[in-house]
């Protein structure tokens, strides 16, 4: 169906005011409307006469639900000296990190300063990359422009050095501010359960609710994230606590309802878990992935099992991606082959979605840890991607579980094609032919590993106290 067009009609019109221009940006609801007025704009001189009205179509085509973000990009490239406000509205629009850190050296080459609004755009696409030399550069810039103060600045920069590491600086950004917000004292307690620092994330939490901020639910529920990501369960039942004594309602509040049950379920505390779920009177569909997922990856696999079939019984909320990755998680710990299979054609014929990449990973360790291991690595060749080591490495295995040597050559081949400084491959084929007896082949593999200085990467493991 065609979009409806806009009533654009004479010069005369009321168009003639900007302001009713810049309306128009905003009111439009499809790509199509929003070529209309841009056509209008550059007929009749506007898009050279009048910034604010450019500015608004270009942040509607770049930031809307409909956005467009190569026409963004000719709105931007035939405007004559675009202002910061256009600046920031493409390098917020970019979908990749470096491409707004690019922008951002040309902007500064164009000779238009940032402002409080460019660098938590800029910090943002730098936490994606977790790129710590560029959140130090874009520190120094943030203290020669003058908005080390800025809360909105010192909580992007909060943010960005706790993702990339460095709790250090992180908190002495947020020692020097004089003023806090909510929001602050959030982002530093989540750097530091989300760096396995459970202390600091405690004191602070404490220091938080001592400096009189009553932290809401999305704060709290921010918070149990980061200690369900972390494994921090101190702080989460802490939190937890809290929540009861201030009588915040957990059932009432879908959100941090959530939060607890997937903070419980990931720490392992199941029964908890399982019980904060029971009495939530809302559940969204992010509320029953939490519970299946946690209830599979504990090993309670009939539960999980059954909690899906009482979702797909009371329709209430509709199973989506995350749902099957959960089951098919359960299914391949119980090795549960049949009920797998039916569960993962479901997908498709009965809910309409698409299996991806991960659930094809599920049925390929669940096939290959059930010994079907030919039906697995046809199921692989028959994928509409590219396997990616992950799942190769679910194939090769099961290859070694059930001996077969030809079918982990073949995988291995593959493997190394994706990354050919992968030492694991090698070690697992080389430990095949021992097991099997091929002396001659585990000497060419270990000579190869030599010539090439393939290293075993160090292990590593992690202890709270």
């Amino acid at each position: 169906m065609l979009a409806p067009k806009l009533q654009l009609r004479s010069p005369s019109s009321l168009l003639r005011s900007l302001s009713t221009l810049a309306l128009l940006a905003d009111k439009c609801t499809t790509l199509d409307q929003l070529k209309q007025l841009h056509a209008y704009m550059i007929v009749s001189a506007v898009a050279t006469a009048d910034p604010f009205a450019v500015s608004r179509l270009l942040s509607s085509c770049a930031l809307s639900p409909f956005a467009d973000l190569s026409h963004a990009s000719r709105i931007f490239r035939s405007t004559p000296n675009p202002n910061s406000f256009m600046w920031n509205t493409l390098i917020r629009a970019q979908p990749h990190a470096p491409h707004a850190l690019s922008l951002y050296l040309a902007m500064r080459r164009n000779g238009v300063l940032p402002g409080k609004h460019t660098f938590p755009f800029l910090l943002k696409a730098c936490s994606q990359l977790r790129n710590l030399p560029a959140c130090k550069q874009l520190h120094v810039h943030v203290i020669k422009f003058g908005l080390a103060l800025n809360l909105h600045v010192a909580n992007a920069l909060v943010r960005c050095y706790s993702v990339s590491g460095n709790c250090i600086d992180a908190r002495q950004i947020f020692d020097e501010m004089p003023e806090k917000s909510s929001s602050l004292w959030t982002t530093m307690i989540c750097g530091y359960a989300q760096n396995f620092c459970s202390n600091e994330a405690l004191n602070l939490f404490d220091e938080m609710v001592g400096a009189g901020f009553e932290p809401g639910g999305a704060t709290l529920a921010s918070v149990l994230s980061a200690c369900a990501r972390s494994g921090c369960l101190e702080l989460g039942e802490r939190i937890h606590d809290f929540v009861e004594v201030r009588g915040i309602g957990v059932g009432e509040g879908v959100i941090l309802g959530t939060s607890l049950v997937y903070m419980y379920a990931k720490n392992g505390e199941i029964a908890k878990a399982r019980r904060l779920f029971d009495e939530m009177s809302e559940r969204n569909v992010v509320t029953w992935n939490a519970m299946i997922c946690g209830l599979g990856a504990h090993g309670h696999v009939e539960d999980a099992l059954g909690l899906f079939e009482k979702m797909e019984r009371e329709q209430a909320v509709v199973p989506n991606g995350v749902t099957f990755v959960g089951v098919l998680s359960a299914c391949c710990h119980a090795g549960l082959i049949d009920v797998g299979r039916e569960i993962f054609r479901s997908m498709k014929l009965v809910y309409g979605i698409e299996p991806k990449i991960e659930h094809y990973g599920c049925l390929v360790d669940l096939l290959g840890r059930g010994g079907r291991l030919l039906e697995a690595e046809e199921l692989v060749k028959g994928m509409p991607w590219k396997a990616d080591v992950v799942i190769l490495g679910a194939l090769l295995a099961a290859s070694r579980n059930s001996g077969n040597t030809e079918v982990a050559e073949r995988v291995m081949k593959e493997i190394l094609a994706l990354e050919p400084q992968n030492h694991g491959v090698h070690v697992a084929l080389s430990n095949m032919y021992a097991e099997a007896g091929q002396w001659q082949e585990v000497l060419r593999l270990r000579k190869t590993m030599k010539e090439e200085k393939l290293n075993k990467a160090p292990g590593w493991s992690l202890v709270t106290t």
